[in-house]
């Protein structure tokens, strides 16, 4: 009988050794950091776009990233993102603002996305301003060197299209 006991906690102790042997760390929950990593990088882009500096504007885009501008084509991969952006910062009296109004990371940590307010002025042809304002959505990658990188990009106005005269 004691020997019974013996190899029964015996093998209840090689279990629970085993159990834990194969139970993962509880991941860590870097949502927080994520969000500053984000909102430091959308802090980077608008820098870029009041310095009319298309560079470092694109520079939180992915290199595959695609960029889903209003009443243009789609842009996809880095030097095409550039390209219109540099388009898109030379238009006459452009000023830009924007707002991110809800940041939401996965529960995997590996994407997320974040949608915007923005407001824009540009010169029109006669001279005096136009405005605009609408609503932005990007969807965002972690790499694996943990920096964040818009894979999608799309806006759109708010204000409806001018009537054909």
């Amino acid at each position: 009988m004691r020997e019974l006991r013996c190899v029964l906690t015996l093998s209840i102790f090689i279990g629970v050794l085993c159990l834990a042997g194969w139970q993962r760390e509880a991941a860590v929950d870097s949502r927080s950091a994520d969000e500053r990593a984000i909102r430091a990088a959308d802090a980077a882009t608008l820098k870029a776009a009041h310095e009319k500096d298309a560079n470092s504007a694109v520079a939180s885009y992915a290199d595959d990233a695609s960029w889903l501008p209003p009443n243009a084509p789609m842009a996809n991969g880095k030097e095409a993102i550039r390209a219109g952006w540099a388009a898109f910062l030379s238009i006459p009296g452009l000023s830009i603002d924007w707002q991110i109004t809800k940041l939401d990371i996965s529960r995997s940590g590996d994407l997320a996305y974040t949608v915007y307010a923005y407001q824009l002025t540009v010169q029109g042809p006669d001279g005096r301003p136009i405005a605009d304002h609408g609503k932005d959505l990007a969807v965002w990658k972690k790499e694996s060197g943990g920096s964040w990188k818009m894979i999608v990009d799309t806006f759109n106005s708010d204000v409806p299209p001018a009537q054909a005269k």
